[in-house]
């Protein structure tokens, strides 16, 4: 196979890197693996704007809707899985195209994972049922006094980082700082092209609203009543989806639709941004595009596929 070992685009929500890399796929003979954290989840197409059947038969996608929501899921399964995703695009002989707005799954493609213990299940429990107990302020301070500069890190509002941070110490007596220091083995090396998208902003603005709010049309609200009749638990990452939250407080009668949908507009606004900063700090070597279109883009990307 000739041309590049692997291709990576990352992009904020509502950059159009689905279709993006579609077209990519489809013309140089590629097959897209998401690194989406959201789009992993199989109850969760309309809100993740997971690629539909027709888009998925044009050319191959892999590790998309893969994963029940009700169950937890994490960096070190998603890297599993890409693993032999990787393997499998390989041996059909076609070009990886790693798409998606998840910079950790990025970071944990080239850079390995720190080989952190599994942590027990009760461990996991009690953690959850202190900081249920205790608060966040309290649980905070308890965690800075046995873990300082994991306590310095992390805001007293940052629920799952506190938790995990808690965990780890608790089971294996080191900080998660020290262990974050110790990598794995990357799973991408060689011949990499590496984009990042960086559309107009108010472009983006203006496509996010739009998008969501036809997301809405399309049965969002249906997907979220049904994984709140489903029990979805509100420790799981699912639970966390942008859009979830503010339909499921519309679903118990705590904010009229419109709340919902402007409410789910404005997070996704905010999420975009915290996406873009990621990018720009952790980024700084990849290629920027600073284009809206993805045609327009992928002849910039394609003149390095060939």
């Amino acid at each position: 196979m000739s041309g590049p070992d692997a291709v990576l685009i990352a992009g904020p929500t509502a950059s159009g890197k689905s279709a993006l890399a579609l077209t990519l796929a489809r013309d140089y003979g590629g097959a897209v693996i998401n690194t989406d954290a959201m789009q992993v989840y199989r109850e969760l197409r309309i809100l993740s704007a997971r690629p539909d059947p027709s888009e998925e038969a044009i050319a191959p996608h892999r590790l998309y809707g893969f994963v029940s929501a009700y169950e937890p899921f994490s960096v070190a399964r998603w890297l599993d899985a890409a693993k032999d995703a990787l393997e499998e695009v390989r041996a059909k002989g076609l070009l990886p195209m790693f798409v998606g707005g998840t910079g950790l799954y990025f970071a944990a493609l080239l850079q390995g994972l720190s080989p952190i213990p599994e942590i027990h299940a009760s461990i996991r429990v009690e953690a959850r049922q202190k900081l249920a107990e205790w608060g966040n302020e309290w649980f905070h301070a308890e965690l800075a006094a046995r873990d300082p500069e994991m306590g310095v890190r992390l805001n007293a509002g940052d629920s799952q980082r506190l938790v995990r941070a808690w965990e780890v110490i608790e089971a294996t007596g080191q900080s998660l700082a020290e262990w974050q220091t110790l990598k794995g083995e990357p799973v991408l090396s060689g011949d990499l092209v590496r984009y990042v998208l960086k559309p107009n902003r108010d472009w983006l603005i203006e496509r996010i609203a739009r998008r969501f709010r036809g997301m809405v049309e399309a049965g969002a609200l249906d997907e979220v009543r049904a994984l709140r009749d489903g029990g979805l638990r509100s420790d799981l990452p699912a639970a966390r989806a942008l859009g979830v939250p503010p339909l499921l407080a519309h679903l118990d009668g705590r904010l009229t639709v419109d709340e919902a949908v402007e409410r789910a507009i404005a997070e996704t606004r905010r999420y975009a941004k915290r996406q873009m900063t990621w990018f720009r700090h952790q980024m700084s070597e990849w290629t920027v595009v600073e284009r809206s279109s993805p045609d327009e883009i992928a002849e910039i990307i394609g003149t390095e596929l060939v």
